[in-house]
């Protein structure tokens, strides 16, 4: 009984860690053309994949789900899956959710970034996977009328480690170079708006006046630095007068992420929440959702 419990308990974790990535993803776009500063003569080396899991990433891009034009709001948000920084869970922490905003008039880009923890990187997350970041921030900007995009109204959301980078680009960004050749470069960095889900490393996040508004979700039962930790971050921001909401999940724990087919739940129902949050923050339109 015993070892069918443990064969059961590996079958399920094997499935979970294989999951498939799914249909019909849209071509990704490449952050630069010539390939990330830093990283030129690796740009055309194949990403690794287990599953949805993807490593090897040198050419870091953008992967656009951009809704028709009649059904469009206006409103667009980057995603940062997580993973550790050694890895990117494209699945339930990319693909799927950017799907459920698309279907909903909100265009969504997948954030494949520069890993600074996978086994014999050199890249850093402060210089490299936030350079990815800003710049993923731009180039939405830099063809918001071709994706019928408000420039107003362009956000960061991150899981984990992702969760992370979006913090980051809240605390530290700038209006872009206006005489730069490059007109992606011309653009700000700056999100209007921010969504931390479950993200690591709170303990560096800082919150001053003027940052952009900031949607906060964890689970009761994640590690205390990151359950606790929200807690605290949403303190700090409402310290100096940035509007932040707070949903802690009784009933959950770290990488819930978004799945299109889970069991219900308070925590599965994250997105509608967020959302809800964007309409009443004067972010999302709500008669254009429908």
């Amino acid at each position: 009984m015993k070892s069918g419990l443990v064969g059961l308990i590996f079958l399920l974790s094997s499935v979970s860690a294989f999951a498939e990535l799914p249909k019909d993803i849209p071509t990704a776009i490449p952050l630069w053309s010539q390939g990330a500063p830093g990283s030129e003569a690796r740009a055309k080396e194949m990403e690794d994949f287990v599953g949805d899991n993807c490593g090897n990433v040198h050419n870091p891009t953008l992967t656009p789900y951009v809704p028709e034009r009649a059904k469009a709001t206006g409103t667009a948000v980057i995603i940062c899956p997580g993973g550790g920084h050694s890895k990117l869970c494209l699945g339930h922490e990319g693909y799927a959710l950017a799907e459920w905003f698309r279907d909903r008039g909100i265009a969504a880009f997948v954030l494949k970034y520069r890993l600074a923890r996978e086994k014999g990187s050199t890249y850093t997350i402060q210089e490299h996977a936030m350079a990815d970041t800003r710049r993923a921030l731009r180039l939405v900007r830099s063809r918001a009328a071709e994706w019928h995009i408000k420039s107003d109204r362009v956000g960061i959301l991150g899981f984990s480690a992702g969760g992370e980078l979006a913090a980051y680009a809240a605390m530290k960004n700038d209006p872009g170079q206006k005489n730069a050749a490059d007109v992606i470069e011309q653009q700000s960095c700056r999100p209007d708006f921010q969504a931390l889900i479950y993200p690591g490393s709170s303990g560096s996040f800082t919150a001053e006046a003027g940052m952009p508004p900031v949607f906060i979700t964890a689970g009761y039962g994640d590690r205390p630095d990151i359950s606790e930790g929200m807690a605290t971050l949403y303190l700090k921001y409402k310290a100096v007068k940035v509007p932040a909401e707070l949903l802690l999940f009784a009933n959950a724990g770290h990488g819930f992420g978004y799945r299109h087919n889970v069991k219900p739940s308070a925590a599965a129902r994250w997105p509608e929440r967020f959302t809800e949050w964007l309409t009443d923050s004067g972010l999302l339109d709500v008669q254009e959702t429908k």
